[in-house]
Formats: C-alpha cells, sequence, structure tokens
C-alpha cells in the first residue's frame, strides 16, 4: 500500500461505531443493501482452488451470509454449505431467488432460532446471531468464504467473532479472509477497516496468515462516501498445526 494511503494509527483506534442485529436488519427491511454483491466476488472464483486444495465435497463456512450467490455457486459442484445472519429476509431471498426448495426446522440449543435447508440436504442457513453458532450446532469447517462478515462487525466485537471462526476450524482448515482499507478518517465504516496487526493479535496465535492479493476495489459507491482509495485484500488463514 501506498505510504499516502496508510492509515492513521491514532483515528484506527477511534473506530467506535457500533451497529446492533437491529440495525442490520433494518438495512434489508429498507433495501440498504449495496453489501449485497449479486456476482461471485472476483476473489472468490480467483482463489476458490487456494480452499479446496484438491479436495471435493468440503464443508464451506460463510459467516453473515446474507444471500450471497457464491453460496449455491459452491454447493452445485458438490460442497456442504452452511451460512449464518441475523436477517431471515435475507435467507428466504436466497432460497426463492436461487430457485432452491427449503424447509424451515427450529434450532436446538439457540432459543428463536431457525435454520432454513435445502431439500437437496447441502445448503443449511442459519437464522441467529454469529454469536450463538458453536462446533455443537453446525460442526467444524474445511473451509470458510469470509467477504463482508470480519469487516461488518463492530471492532469491540472482533475478538469473539475470531474466537467464533477459530473454534469451528478442521485442523486442515483452509480459511479465505477479505479486509479492507481505506481511508478511515473519512469512513466511520462498514466495512469497517481491518489492519494486518489486527488479524495477527486476533488469528496470529494458533494461525499462520499469507496475503494472496491486494486489488483496487475503488467504485462509485464508495466515492460517493468521499474516498480516492478502497482495497480488498485477500488472506489465506491455516491453522498452525497443519504448518
Amino acid at each position: 500500500m501506498d505510504s499516502t494511503h496508510a492509515p492513521d494509527t491514532n483515528c484506527e483506534m477511534k473506530q467506535t461505531r457500533v451497529l446492533s442485529e437491529k440495525d442490520w436488519i433494518e438495512k434489508w427491511e429498507k433495501r440498504n443493501i449495496a453489501f449485497h454483491e449479486s456476482n461471485i466476488h472476483s476473489l472468490f472464483s480467483e482463489f476458490l482452488e487456494v480452499m479446496l486444495n484438491n479436495r471435493t465435497k468440503i464443508n464451506i463456512f460463510f459467516p453473515l451470509c446474507g444471500k450471497a450467490v457464491d453460496m449455491k455457486w459452491v454447493a452445485d459442484m458438490g460442497h456442504n454449505i452452511i451460512g449464518v445472519d441475523v436477517c431471515e429476509i435475507a435467507l428466504k431471498e436466497f432460497f426463492e431467488e436461487q430457485k432452491i426448495a427449503y424447509v424451515e426446522e427450529a434450532v436446538p440449543g439457540i432459543p428463536n432460532a431457525k435454520v432454513f435447508k435445502s431439500t437437496s440436504g447441502n445448503i443449511s442457513l442459519y437464522c441467529c446471531s454469529i454469536y450463538d453458532i458453536s462446533e455443537k450446532i453446525v460442526g467444524k469447517f474445511d473451509g470458510i468464504w469470509d467477504r463482508g462478515g470480519f469487516v461488518a462487525v463492530n471492532p469491540c466485537d472482533r475478538e469473539r467473532y475470531s474466537k467464533v471462526m477459530l473454534s469451528i476450524m478442521n485442523e486442515d482448515c483452509r480459511y479465505l479472509l477479505v479486509t479492507v482499507e481505506y481511508d478511515i478518517k473519512l469512513v466511520k465504516g462498514p466495512p469497517f477497516y481491518v489492519s494486518d496487526a489486527d488479524l495477527e493479535m486476533l488469528l496470529g496465535s494458533l494461525c499462520n496468515r499469507k496475503c494472496l492479493k491486494v486489488v483496487d476495489s475503488l467504485t462509485d459507491i464508495q466515492k460517493g462516501w468521499g474516498l480516492d482509495f478502497f482495497q480488498e485484500k485477500i488472506h489465506l488463514v491455516t491453522p498452525k498445526s497443519n504448518s
């Protein structure tokens, strides 16, 4: 990253904005969902094989999944997909827009939670807080695609979020994590700026991390926020036990 784009450390420490689950649900109700991508994410398609690592029919987790079309893409390849989002609207729209038949069930162990399951059996989307997810509920995963989860959770909740991710990773899990970089003096987030130092602090004791690519992702949306640069960085996170 160019030195002129380096974040101000003091400003970084002031990322104190907090969004509630209700705030996220209201975004869907009001259709304020510019964060949703109608196409398969280019970084996911480019680095999917890095996640798969020549494995077939693996279990892939989509945290804060919304109605990501990427889920159907990899499900159609024969992989097992589990997602979680607090917004029921998003999850139902996924099945409806992708024309996938599904059933709705309660979730033992999580009060008031629901899970929407494809009748084909390889897609299960949980409607609950990400912090209610555990190995006991969903098992462990061979892959995680985190395009908009880590950058969406409140900065004050990152440690809690990271512990959930770490707890559901198999020893050979390959976690593709996308973070964003921009001038945080201009935008409060989300998406929130996440530094490499933050990732090292949160994941480094148990995982290795490798930056796979940094791309310029500035669009008219970010320009509308007053930004002149916006970058996405994709990381491969793997348990140290597998190194």
